[in-house]
């Protein structure tokens, strides 16, 4: 079975990986695709080398890696590999792979479409979406959309369009790239801070909390704003305002919509943050990380927090579940409802339910290291064992021939 995954990655990430690696955009495909499988960050080729011994050709594109695509479009007879558009190195990739297969685990409708229509040896289409499931139309074109949130396959049912739970998991190789020395930081957070609901409110309540009592390292994107963004921040507030006036005196929010730049305002229903990121949390902000920087920072944490968006109020389902506990560290996350399923509470992981018991465990966590480093290696036992990528390609196999052989038997 032949199986492309189609990604994009962050591109701050793509800018600071090439920039630590100087000749690498002038190198060969092979080499930068390489240089990136090491880093390890999105799911790097963790799912092909999970697959292959199920039988599985797979092979992942990064959409918007320009270096690395270009160099295949070179490689591979393109008449202006400099200037062909990005989205049709991708097609002619995926024409000549002839997977069977397809997953997109991006939002762009436009480019998913034409992969369709240019590669008749697709006999399955997937789709991926977290917790936060993306206002699109893309579903549309794709036959089974995977989640790790139990809310999200819900919601996407109800819509109409075919959904399976799949979790994230953990990749060992991993460990054998990260260094062993000394932990770093007592108590760190990686992860995004975005002020508005369904996103990162809960999140920043308890940042807040814990910034005031203990010392706390958060890995950040949110570091990189300054006063501009909160300038505009504060714009887009006073333009919302605005809007609500011209709403309530008669203007058509349609007409409001259609305003170059600041139209989007309109069609939102709560108003946007004052500040980009709480003046509090600056203090405490480090650069954000990925791949194997990423991972590094979680080894030498003692104390790792896993904190979910607020578009995940039951199900324990986003990836720092297994990148926390793989590495060796010791997690300290937000209770949810189907824990027990994955870790024991309290004896491979540390829960709480409130910023007042976060704060006690942390601190209990502290004056108790042997207790904490047998939690850390219990829980890492726990993924290794049962949450590696190995074990969820099995799954991800049982779900993709089930769905083939009820596309067959439906002709």
């Amino acid at each position: 079975m032949r199986l492309v995954r189609i990604t994009t990655l962050y591109p701050s990430y793509l800018a600071r990986f090439y920039a630590q690696r100087p000749g690498l955009a002038g190198a060969s495909f092979a080499e930068q695709k390489v240089a990136f499988d090491f880093d390890a960050s999105g799911s790097a080729d963790f799912w092909s080398h999970a697959l292959a011994p199920l039988g599985y050709q797979g092979t992942e594109l990064i959409l918007n890696a320009e270096p690395m695509q270009r160099a295949w479009a070179r490689e591979n007879g393109f008449a202006d590999p400099a200037g062909v558009p990005l989205d049709q190195i991708a097609i002619e990739q995926v024409r000549r792979f002839r997977p069977e297969v397809l997953w997109f685990d991006d939002s762009d409708e436009r480019v998913l479409a034409a992969i369709r229509s240019a590669v008749p040896s697709i006999r399955l289409a997937l789709g991926w979406t977290g917790s936060a499931v993306p206002r699109s139309t893309h579903w549309r074109h794709l036959d089974l959309v995977l989640s790790c949130a139990p809310e999200s396959v819900e919601y996407l049912r109800a819509q109409g369009v075919p959904a399976e739970h799949l979790h994230h998991s953990f990749d060992p190789r991993i460990n054998e790239r990260l260094a062993a020395r000394e932990k770093l930081y007592p108590l760190s957070f990686i992860g995004q801070l975005i002020r508005t609901s369904q996103f990162h409110l809960q999140r920043e309540e308890l940042l807040l909390a814990l910034a005031k009592v203990t010392e706390i390292a958060i890995f950040s994107s949110s570091a990189r704003l300054g006063r501009f963004n909160n300038f505009k921040a504060w714009l887009s507030v006073w333009i919302h305002h605005s809007f609500n006036i011209l709403k309530r005196v008669g203007i058509d929010r349609d007409w409001l919509a259609r305003l170059p730049q600041v139209g989007w305002i309109a069609e939102e229903e709560e108003t946007p943050p004052s500040f980009i990121v709480h003046p509090a949390l600056r203090p405490f902000l480090k650069p954000d990380v990925y791949g194997l920087e990423m991972f590094q920072v979680l080894r030498d944490s003692k104390i790792a927090l896993n904190i979910h968006a607020d578009s995940s109020p039951r199900y324990a389902s986003n990836m720092r579940l297994f990148e926390i506990t793989g590495v060796g560290g010791c997690m300290v996350a937000d209770w949810k409802e189907n824990f027990a399923e994955l870790f024991v509470p309290d004896q491979e992981v540390v829960l709480y339910r409130s910023p007042q018991e976060c704060l006690e465990k942390v601190r209990w966590l502290c004056e108790n290291p042997a207790e904490r480093e047998r939690i850390a290696a219990a829980g890492q036992q726990r993924t290794l064992s049962c949450h590696t990528f190995a074990h969820r390609a099995v799954e991800l196999d049982g779900i993709i021939r089930r769905f083939i052989a009820g596309k067959r038997g439906s002709r």
